[in-house]
């Protein structure tokens, strides 16, 4: 006969109760039922547990077998409330990446509203560039990515997210923030154009030609954002970048003309499954994501 674990609680509640009776009552058996197994476990270990049939008092084996079932108890019910946990997405781990804009707006109203939901989730989050969260994707480095994708879809499931329009970002004193509406290509001809790779990346002709003759190029959202507040030039960020940072003191005016907007992408690779807290949490994303297009972007 082998034992089980159930047997080495039916024990370990016997010997704590001090009586059949009370130990039946906890373990919801009867005190018949509850004896025979003491019988079984006895006659499979050869000894006595107790001293006497009033399960008072353990024998020196059976004190030992208390000693050893009671670690074992915890150890079992421990893992069986973990997997139940992962299973339920109350426990594990998940590992995110997104672009800093996202970071700043939609991540935040996640946890503000769904906080309770990952209180025994290890949650790891990372903001960067889109290459760099499609590379770490690839490595299986993270489980969920936002970004942008162009191309890149080999192997990776999407799902798309949310458009953010790109605009021109400058300095309440500069001519451009006197007026309102969307801004044509053709007025930042004469422009200082502090560059970065986020306008770097729109294929439209016209920014094509912006860029060439960029003077200054920037990586760093907060010294971009010093030169243009200092009116040294103007840049071109999408909408999401400046509600990201709060930055009330610049002004935003939309572009108009072709490809002036980004796709912003929910990604995993292809060949994996989310874990239950993964996908509770990719959930609470894209419903976040759905307002905010709602309410700002679109």
């Amino acid at each position: 006969m082998a034992l089980k674990i159930e047997m080495l609680r039916g024990f370990a509640t016997v010997a704590r109760s001090g009586n059949l009776s009370d130990a039946a009552q906890t373990l919801g058996r009867t005190p018949s039922a509850v004896s025979m197994m003491l019988k079984q476990l006895e006659t499979h270990l050869g000894e006595p547990l107790f001293e006497t049939d009033r399960k008072s008092k353990l024998t020196a084996l059976g004190a030992y077998v208390l000693e050893q079932a009671e670690r074992e108890l915890q150890q079992f019910d421990n893992t069986v409330k973990a997997i139940e946990g992962f299973a339920k997405a109350t426990h594990g781990r998940v590992r995110i990446a997104t672009v800093p804009s996202v970071a700043g707006t939609i991540i935040p109203q996640v946890f503000s509203r769904h906080i309770s939901d990952y209180h025994n989730v290890d949650i790891e989050l990372r903001d960067m560039d889109s290459t760099s969260i499609l590379h770490e994707l690839s490595r299986d480095r993270i489980d969920i990515g936002i970004a942008t994708i162009g191309q890149q879809t080999a192997g990776l499931s999407s799902q798309h997210l949310l458009s953010d329009t790109f605009g021109v970002i400058c300095a309440p004193t500069h001519p451009l923030a006197q007026e309102e509406g969307p801004v044509p290509w053709e007025a930042l001809a004469n422009e200082r154009l502090i560059a970065n790779s986020l306008s770097a990346s729109i294929g439209a002709e016209p920014s094509i030609q912006l860029h060439a003759g960029a003077l200054i190029s920037a990586h760093n959202l907060t010294s971009i954002m010093g030169m243009v507040h200092a009116n040294i030039g103007i840049t071109v960020l999408p909408k999401m970048v400046i509600n990201a940072i709060n930055s009330a003191n610049l002004v935003f005016r939309p572009l108009c003309g072709p490809q002036v907007k980004r796709e912003i992408h929910l990604l995993r690779r292809a060949d994996s499954t989310l874990s239950p807290a993964a996908r509770l949490l990719e959930r609470h994303i894209l419903e976040v994501a759905t307002e905010i297009s709602q309410d700002t972007l679109i």
